[in-house]
């Protein structure tokens, strides 16, 4: 009785290749087209990605993930800027804001109905009697303001220290504590205009973000032992600009700047064992104490 010739193996995913090569892990025989280098030998598609599942992402010394690196949240918050920048421009009809603005064809200053709408604004009478601001119960105007310019020179100013900040901090932070931090900054910003300025000055703009992503900045650097050298200088010439240029909040950018650094200090500090609680329970104080503020000044308007 003669015995049957050994049947050449063929590839699991591919029967009609024939193949001597075998995964390392499962021992499934694989063609070229599925094969996976590895450390040792190959391996096969469903084997790589049972691996990639199983190692835990990568994450920085801050807790933030690969993701950040691809800078989504920077890109999609000056994105929001330009498309209400476009909604400014649009709502002022027939006025002399031809780009969001005043002088130099609508470039720069001025305002336009939705800068009136949204800017911070403590407490005033409008020209039609009625009477705003966030004392009055318009408590968006914190939020609103800091996505609103005066003008295209403004957003520009603005959306480029934005790009250039906000992509390295992302990379670090990650997209969830980037968008806590600008956030902080931003409102922390908009509550010392309201706490600070006078009632019925109007202040609006993203460099209360900015000013918080300038004091960011410093603290990362610092906290992973790298030179600050070349933000320091950056940083005093903004602040020089803020008390010389007339009509820069100064409240605003000292505000956008404290808060922001103090939420840096709480992202780039948390302990590493409970980073995450430690990062939370912080922003949610600072929001918290600066709820207080706007409060209190509330109170002090209306009383």
């Amino acid at each position: 009785m003669s015995e049957s010739p050994p049947t050449t193996p063929v590839c699991y995913r591919h029967p009609g290749r024939e193949t001597y090569v075998r995964c390392t892990r499962c021992d499934r025989s694989i063609c070229p087209d599925c094969m996976n280098e590895a450390s040792v030998g190959f391996q096969c598609p469903e084997c790589v990605a049972q691996g990639r599942r199983s190692i835990r992402p990568a994450r920085t010394a801050f807790g933030g993930g690969e993701t950040g690196r691809l800078g989504h949240v920077t890109k999609t918050l000056i994105g929001i800027n330009l498309v209400v920048m476009l909604i400014s421009i649009a709502s002022d009809r027939g006025g002399d804001a031809a780009a969001g603005g005043a002088g130099f064809g609508g470039l720069l200053g001025g305002s336009t109905p939705l800068t009136e709408w949204g800017a911070v604004l403590g407490r005033a009478m409008f020209l039609d009697g009625s009477i705003g601001g966030v004392a009055e119960g318009q408590w968006y105007r914190l939020v609103t303001a800091m996505f609103l310019h005066y003008g295209v020179v403004h957003l520009l100013l603005n959306m480029w220290a934005l790009w250039v900040l906000g992509r390295s901090l992302e990379a670090v932070l990650g997209p969830l504590r980037f968008i806590a931090l600008y956030f902080i900054a931003g409102f922390g910003g908009n509550v010392a205009v309201y706490v600070f300025s006078a009632p019925n000055q109007m202040s609006a703009g993203a460099s209360t973000a900015i000013f918080g992503l300038f004091a960011a900045t410093f603290v990362i650097m610092r906290r992973l032992g790298r030179d600050t050298s070349a933000i320091v200088p950056i940083l005093v010439i903004n602040l020089i600009f803020t008390f010389t240029v007339p009509q820069i909040s100064i409240a605003g950018h000292l505000g956008g700047l404290v808060f922001g650094a103090l939420m840096a200090l709480v992202l780039a500090y948390a302990p590493r064992s409970n980073r995450t609680l430690v990062q939370v329970t912080g922003g949610a104080f600072l929001l918290v104490m600066l709820l207080v503020l706007a409060l209190f000044r509330t109170f002090t308007l209306l009383g």
